[in-house]
Order: structure tokens, then C-alpha cells, then sequence
């Protein structure tokens, strides 16, 4: 791998990467402390059965990792980075699980179609000397044809629904209800596995981790398939303000919260449901938390299916739900110095943080570049009375006008760059190359910061 390439993934999934590097290990290494790769005699048939077990127990682990962070677990923001990276490594690992999962599938289905093809000769086997089962063992054996069968079609379901997930053709609002059914291929795979994996492991550690994977993640299935993901964080209101820029294909919508919303820091972000059929959508808190008039202020910006239709559907008085906060995109660190780029719609993070400074001001100096292509003299004005009023200074490009920024403006623009952070929101190709030209140029890649807001 290049080092810019290796210095952008750096930039953006340090934590996500680590967290999904450990999983993998920790469920080979305990697989390995139960069997082996290289069975005695080393053969197709052999090997066959073991790889089985190891393709059968990395699928469902990573399964099961990524269903618990379908729920969006508050106690794993932090750790991970925030939810924006969570949904990255749920993503990395549906998408290594259904790897594993189609060639725990071929190996065990392939085979036996290789041996009606008359391509391989299975091998006679031995008459095995009767033994006493347990009555779980009994039950195990019991349940083994009705396992496999329904794992099939279940593997078969889920490559299905995980591919259209990752297909941006399918619009979000068909991706969130192709999306449901996984749940239930979830737990019918969790069950497959319950059933198939070897009796011995189950008084090995991996067995314990397996036990315990399988039930978190059909506990999260069930939360999922009951909807109640984030039914703790959801607070109701109504839309008490909305500003159309039609030049900018922008709405600003202001919601009036009903008592229980905890307060949020400029930079988080919350889903908004305004159409029940349409579902919840993740937004910027683009306004600073004031309890006493317990407001949020969003800027939704056109460029979707749904986001395209806002600015018919939204009315004043419209009731809606809001769930959050999440993220950790919240500026919180120790620098004297902060440069902040907000390109197009990725500016609204920075307005929140803007509008938290003119109420509680800082000690550091702060550059804020923001970078568009469309261009509205009355929200341009209204940024750059909050970057006063925040005593941020303002860097504006206009590209149709200015030409594209280029990272050695930001740098001749702040002399003092080595010494802060800097804080990222906009399209990821422009962050990455951002990150991979400050990196190289001596900037530490743990002092850039880059929300991942793509939810799938």
C-alpha cells in the first residue's frame, strides 16, 4: 500500500480499523486454542471440516458485532470515535462477514456438488464406536438437517439484502427496509450456528465467546425488529421556523423540543423523523443547546430522493421526533489553534459551534475555510456574522469563482498549522486528500479530525 493511501485511511478509521483488526484476531485466536487449520491426516476432506468451523464461527461473530451496532450503543461512541465511525465498522463487517460466510457456504455446499459432479470422492466413513450422548448432544444432532437448510436460504438472503446495501443506486429509503429483513436472517444464522458448531467447543472459550456474541446480537435483532433503537433518545416537537436559500437547495428548519432532549455539543448530530413511512433521517445540529429554550436548528441541504421533497412536505407546526445526540465530531481538545473546513453542506457543524462560541467564548484562535459552489448573499452574511460574533476568522471560496482551495493556501493562510487541529466535514474524497497533503507535510494524523456522515 502507498503511504498516502496508508496515511488517509490513517486519517479517517484509525480507531474503526484497530477495533476491526482486534475482533478478527481474538475470534481466530480462540477459534485456534480449540482446533487447528492443518488436521491430522492434512486431506480436502479433513481441512474441509475444520475450515467449516472457522468460516462458521468468523461469520457469525462479525454478525453479531454488527447487528449490536445497528442499535446504536451510547457506551461505544466514545470509544470508536463516534457513531458516524460505528456505521463504518458495521459496514466493513457485514461486508467481511458475507465474504467469510460465502465461502463457509461453498465449502460446504460446493463440495457436495463437486462430489455429484464426480469431481471429488468423498471419503467411506468409518463405522464410529457407539457412545452415550448427553441429552443437549442428542438434541444438537437432532436439530443438524433443519440447521442447514435454513442456513442456506438464510445465507442466501443475506447476500441478497447486504449487497443491495451497498449499492448507492438503491435509494435510503429502500435501503432502510431492505435493511430490516436482516434482523431476521440475523437470527436464523445465529440459530444455523447454535446448532453447528462443534460440541466440544462449547466448554472451550470460544464456545463462552460465541455463546455470548450470539446473544447480544439477538437481543439487538429483536430491539431492531421491535423498533426500539434509540426509543430512549427520542424526543418530540414540532417545526416552530423554516428559511428556504433556494440558491443553495437549502432549508433551515427550527424545531420547538417538548422537555427530556439531555443537550448536545456544536458538531453532534440527531435523526429527524418528520414521515413515518419515510423514517428517520440523520441531520447536523447546525444551532449551540440553550435549555431554556430548548430549540434545535437544522440545515438540510437537497441531495437526496427525500431531502429533495423537504421543501414541500416541511410545515410550521409539523410534529416530528428527534433521536440523540450522537457523534464525536464535537472540537473538544487542548490545541491553541483550530482550522476548521466546512465544505458545502459540511459547514453546519461549524455553524453550531460558531453559535456556542458567541454565548461561551474561547481562548483559541480559529480559522474556518468554507468552501461552495453555489452562491446566496443572505446566508453568506449570516455566516460571516456568526464567525464575527464567535471571533472566528472567516475564509470564503466560491469555487466557480475562486477556483478550488488547495491545502497550501490553508497552510500559507495559517502560519501557525503545525500546532492545531484540524476538523473536517464535507465530501470524503476532498478529506482524504486534504488529510494525505497535511499529513505528508509534517501535520500528525492524530490532529485531523473527519466526520464520516455517509450512514450506509
Amino acid at each position: 500500500m502507498a503511504a498516502g493511501k496508508q496515511s488517509e485511511g490513517f486519517c479517517r478509521v484509525r480507531k474503526i480499523k484497530v477495533a476491526f483488526a482486534t475482533l478478527l484476531c481474538v475470534l481466530s485466536l480462540l477459534w485456534l486454542m480449540a482446533d487447528s487449520l492443518l488436521p491430522e491426516p492434512l486431506g480436502y476432506f479433513s481441512f474441509r471440516v475444520v475450515f467449516i468451523q472457522y468460516s462458521g464461527v468468523i461469520s457469525i461473530g462479525l454478525m453479531s458485532v454488527a447487528m449490536l451496532l445497528a442499535v446504536r450503543p451510547g457506551w461505544l461512541e466514545r470509544p470508536l470515535g463516534g457513531l458516524d465511525k460505528a456505521y463504518r465498522l458495521h459496514k466493513w463487517l457485514g461486508i467481511t462477514g458475507l465474504v467469510s460466510g460465502t465461502l463457509h457456504w461453498w465449502w460446504a455446499q460446493g463440495t457436495k456438488w463437486m462430489v455429484g459432479w464426480g469431481w471429488l470422492v468423498r471419503p467411506e466413513r468409518k463405522a464410529s464406536a457407539a457412545q452415550a450422548l448427553s441429552g443437549f448432544e442428542q438434541w444438537l444432532r437432532g436439530q443438524r438437517g433443519l440447521a442447514e437448510s435454513l442456513g442456506e436460504w438464510a445465507f442466501y438472503a443475506a447476500a441478497v439484502l447486504i449487497v443491495l446495501a451497498l449499492l448507492k443506486a438503491v435509494p435510503y429509503a429502500w435501503f432502510k427496509r431492505l435493511h430490516k429483513g436482516l434482523p431476521v436472517v440475523y437470527l436464523v444464522l445465529a440459530y444455523h450456528s447454535l446448532i453447528l458448531i462443534k460440541a466440544d467447543y462449547w466448554l472451550q472459550p470460544v464456545g463462552w465467546a460465541m455463546g455470548l456474541l450470539m446473544l447480544v446480537g439477538s437481543v439487538s435483532a429483536l430491539l431492531a425488529l421491535t423498533g426500539q433503537i434509540g426509543r430512549s433518545r427520542r424526543v418530540v416537537g414540532v417545526i416552530k421556523r423554516l428559511t428556504a436559500y433556494p440558491a443553495l437547495q437549502v432549508i433551515e428548519g427550527t424545531l420547538q423540543l417538548e422537555q427530556g432532549w439531555p443537550g448536545h455539543r456544536p458538531g453532534q448530530f440527531a435523526f429527524v423523523t418528520s414521515d413515518h413511512r419515510e423514517g428517520a433521517h440523520p441531520y447536523s445540529i447546525a444551532s449551540a443547546w440553550n435549555p431554556r429554550e430548548q430549540c434545535l436548528t437544522f440545515v438540510i441541504k437537497a441531495v437526496g430522493d427525500w431531502t429533495a421533497r423537504l421543501g414541500d412536505w416541511l410545515k410550521v407546526g409539523m410534529p416530528v421526533s428527534v433521536e440523540g445526540p450522537y457523534g464525536c465530531f464535537d472540537f473538544q481538545d487542548a490545541r491553541p489553534r483550530q482550522i476548521w473546513v466546512g465544505a458545502g453542506i459540511g459547514i453546519t457543524p461549524f455553524i453550531a459551534r460558531m453559535k456556542a462560541l458567541a454565548q461561551s467564548p474561547g481562548q483559541q484562535a480559529i480559522d474556518l475555510f468554507h468552501i461552495t459552489r453555489e452562491y446566496d448573499q443572505a446566508a453568506l452574511d449570516q455566516l460571516a456574522a456568526d464567525a464575527r460574533a464567535a471571533n472566528v476568522r472567516l475564509h470564503l471560496t466560491v469555487t466557480p469563482k475562486d477556483g478550488r482551495l488547495m491545502p497550501e493556501q490553508i497552510r500559507a493562510a495559517v502560519p501557525g498549522w503545525r500546532d492545531a487541529r484540524l476538523w473536517f466535514c464535507g465530501p470524503a474524497a476532498f478529506g482524504d486528500a486534504l488529510c494525505h497533503d497535511f499529513v505528508a507535510q509534517g501535520l500528525p494524523a492524530r490532529q485531523y479530525h473527519q466526520e464520516l456522515f455517509s450512514m450506509r
